[in-house]
């Protein structure tokens, strides 16, 4: 069977959940036996969304093979379970690097260069980089169709529709119904104009995937696909959902995966979703609930920890209950008010970041956690300062600190990487991506995981120093994880806590709904014994 292409792009307003859409399709094609990839292009000149603000553009997702990715490759691979590569995020920053760099070298043998057709045909390179390898590629164009900074892929696009055979290729595109309350009516309008857009630029889409709040009346179906070309049946509704998770389930029932392999001349094999099905039965009954705080700093946006709070819920499906997850701000903890802020908590997890502000409030709530007996896991940054806040509160160096906040400090219990000192650029240069983790039997992480070898996906520089190691571990801070040769710590774990435990890792990346990480279901699992331990009900 030759390689399917699907290209999905947005139109009115952004936000609508081409992610969503995308990864919902992705695990219906799936449910139906296809090997499927999901790639997303993002028009910014930024290489990556590695040296990007949080505020700007959400968490950074991290790949296996290190690559500093969008966000919505955490929705694929949630929905999918299938693990992506570097070739999977794409942004026009990453395109004209590698144009400019084949230019000096002189590859294209003194042509002028050119959006077209070197820019473009770059970008198809990416595309087919899949060929052979996967049944479908599913391609999300990140933002509105219109914008100028996405046309270049929109072109390339065009011309993979010509390039390759018609039932090969196929275009579908999300846009918004809005609803107007003084009229009480759906509006088609917006879309109307922005379906003739798209067509200005040679695209005729074959599946409208339309967002409303409300139901779509047959009228409307029909009126959008007289005035935009496509059948009716292949104008698909795509309704608020009562959870994330029920959007495959709620397309496939609106006929989106029918309608998608009837245009590719794919056979449409009787889906097997009885696992997915079974997840949003559990969603549906969960019983009971544990409140958890994620004491972070990027609180302006959640989308900044978005993968972290996923997680989270993920753990609470396999625990049976409801985890309702409390955005802290870390600059708002002191010695003072950190009671008030965390008492209500049945768990506290400090996440990963980068930077000194915020800083002093993560380590006042990691002392709360482990002087309290309250559940509490570390991710990255927030094992780090599990380490500085027992070096300064129970050895009594009152100084220690990460070197990443302090040069002068005397106890520098975090270091920089041997490999990081003559780093001079930021954007990808840290240890990214999968690394190996030997786990320390009799240990809570060895209970956790049950088994001796592990692989977690990693983003720092700083690491672990090992000249303090002997003194933590024999005050109770102990280190339960390490690579294989013994040289870098990836667990610590308080002995003398009922569950303390941080990772130098990100297994957020890792989480999957029908498939938690083990830290993040055992921390729930912990949190539901403290709250019973509390005497609430």
């Amino acid at each position: 069977m030759s390689t399917k292409y699907i290209f999905i792009t947005g139109g009115v307003v952004s936000g609508l959940g081409k992610g969503i859409t995308a990864s919902s399709l992705g695990r219906l094609l799936k449910n139906r036996g296809y090997k499927v990839v999901n790639q997303k292009f993002d028009p910014y000149i930024n290489v990556d969304p590695g040296t990007m603000s949080p505020y700007e553009h959400g968490e950074v997702f991290v790949t296996d093979d290190g690559a500093e990715t969008d966000l919505d490759l955490g929705h694929y691979e949630r929905f999918t379970d299938v693990n992506l590569t570097t070739n999977c995020s794409v942004s026009s920053g990453k395109i004209y690097q590698s144009v400019i760099s084949k230019e000096r070298r002189g590859d294209y043998l003194g042509k002028t260069v050119q959006v077209i057709p070197h820019v473009t045909n770059e970008i198809k390179e990416n595309i087919y980089s899949f060929e052979g390898q996967a049944d479908i590629v599913i391609t999300e164009l990140g933002g509105t169709i219109g914008d100028i900074e996405g046309l270049a892929f929109v072109e390339a696009i065009r011309q993979v529709g010509l390039e390759k055979n018609p039932d090969d290729v196929m275009y579908i595109h999300v846009t918004l119904l809005p609803y107007i309350s003084g009229s009480n009516e759906l509006k088609s309008k917006p879309t109307q104009h922005s379906v003739k857009e798209l067509q200005s630029f040679g695209i005729k889409p074959d599946i409208l995937v339309c967002r409303s709040e409300t139901d779509i009346p047959n009228e409307i179906r029909q009126k959008l696909a007289l005035f935009c070309n496509v059948r009716p049946e292949c104008v698909i509704p795509n309704l608020t959902a009562e959870n994330l998770y029920a959007v495959p389930l709620m397309l496939e029932k609106q006929g989106l995966a029918k309608a998608v392999c009837e245009k590719l001349k794919l056979e449409n094999k009787e889906p097997k979703n009885g696992e997915w099905e079974k997840l949003i039965e559990t969603i549906k009954n969960l019983k009971g609930e544990v409140n958890i705080a994620l004491v972070g700093k990027y609180m302006q946006l959640q989308d900044s920890y978005l993968s972290v709070a996923e997680s989270l819920r993920h753990g609470g499906f396999a625990n049976g209950v409801k985890v309702n997850v409390g955005f802290i701000d870390s600059e708002t903890i002191n010695e003072d008010t950190v009671c008030d802020i965390l008492k209500n908590y049945d768990g506290i997890l400090v996440p990963g970041g980068f930077g000194n502000r915020g800083i002093e409030g993560k380590i006042t709530a990691i002392k709360y956690a482990r002087e309290n007996k309250i559940p509490f896991l570390g991710i990255c940054l927030g094992m780090q300062m599990a380490v500085v806040e027992f070096s300064r509160n129970v050895l009594g160096l009152k100084d220690a600190n990460s070197a990443e906040f302090s040069d002068d400090t005397k106890n520098p219990v975090i270091h920089i990487m041997e490999t990081q000192k003559n780093v001079t650029k930021k954007g990808g240069t840290m240890r990214l991506g999968s690394y190996p983790c030997t786990i320390k039997k009799g240990s809570l992480a060895y209970k956790i995981y049950g088994k001796e070898h592990i692989d977690e996906r990693h983003r720092h520089r700083f690491e672990y120093n090992n000249d303090y190691k002997e003194r933590l571990e024999k005050a109770g801070l102990i280190c339960s994880g390490t690579s294989p040769d013994g040289t870098l710590v990836e667990i610590v774990e308080n002995i003398n806590h009922p569950f303390f435990i941080a990772g130098q890792f990100h297994p957020e990346f890792k989480s999957r709904p029908d498939k938690p990480a083990p830290l993040f279901k055992a921390l729930i699992k912990a949190a539901i014994e403290n709250k019973k331990h509390k005497g609430v009900k």
